[in-house]
């Protein structure tokens, strides 16, 4: 080191291997470490967002039926009075559609009046639906707790860069200032960007669990109708 080299010229050079270090990483390295330790935990919230999405989407994957070919199957079966073979059909493939009719079909097997088999069905429906839904709204949830730490983080950025740069010496208010809207912007950025992805797939998740909800109810009231009218036919 030059002996002669001033404190300005050691922070300086400090400064810049500092920043040498920094530009050598890759965006998301850098973003980490520019972030701040807001950055962990909205990178914590994406994980669990991720992973909320993945299982709801092998949930609606399972729970999918064909609503034509099913309804078209078992009321034909219906119609021909073997509601046994109706319901071991259900049984082939376990879903909220096809529990919900099986639950009618039943009840109509057993002679039961038209309110029960009513009762019976709109029963299952109350009982399979959250298993729909699981934990679908928590969707929304995470994207609001990203926005609110993304705006965290950026709130701590401008603190820390101000006080920063006020007790700073002139050679490196820059790289303080520089380090602080690092830290904000970062935040901002990877909040919104978590937040966008829970909240776009909570509103077409939320999509599928309506449409799966109406299908299920005019099913089971199509059903009803089918059944009322076809009484005689039922075999024991």
């Amino acid at each position: 080191m030059n002996p002669t080299a001033t404190p300005m010229d050691a922070a300086t050079a400090a400064a810049m291997q500092a920043m040498s270090a920094t530009e050598n990483m890759n965006f998301v390295q850098r973003a980490f470490v520019e972030g701040g330790f807001v950055m962990y935990v909205i990178a914590l919230i994406g994980i669990i967002a991720v992973f909320l999405i993945v299982e709801r989407m092998m949930k609606m994957k399972a729970y999918a039926v064909d609503k034509k070919e099913f309804t078209d199957q078992v009321f034909r079966m219906v119609v021909s009075g073997d509601l046994r073979q109706a319901i071991s059909y259900c049984d082939v493939r376990p879903a909220p559609l096809t529990n919900t009719v099986k639950a009618g079909l039943v009840q109509a097997m057993n002679k039961r009046p038209d309110e029960e088999i009513q009762v019976a069905m709109d029963a299952a429906v109350m009982r399979e639906m959250p298993k729909v839904e699981g934990w679908t709204s928590f969707l929304a949830v995470f994207g609001n707790i990203s926005v609110l730490a993304g705006l965290l983080g950026t709130i701590i950025g401008m603190i820390s860069s101000f006080r920063a740069v006020s007790a700073a010496d002139p050679a490196t208010k820059a790289q303080k200032l520089s380090e602080g809207i690092s830290h904000a912007l970062n935040c901002t950025a990877f909040g919104l960007g978590v937040a966008l992805i829970s909240i776009i797939s909570y509103g077409v998740f939320q999509h599928q669990i309506q449409k799966t909800e109406n299908e299920v109810v005019e099913t089971s009231m199509s059903l009803l109708n089918l059944v009322v009218s076809n009484r005689d036919k039922i075999k024991d």
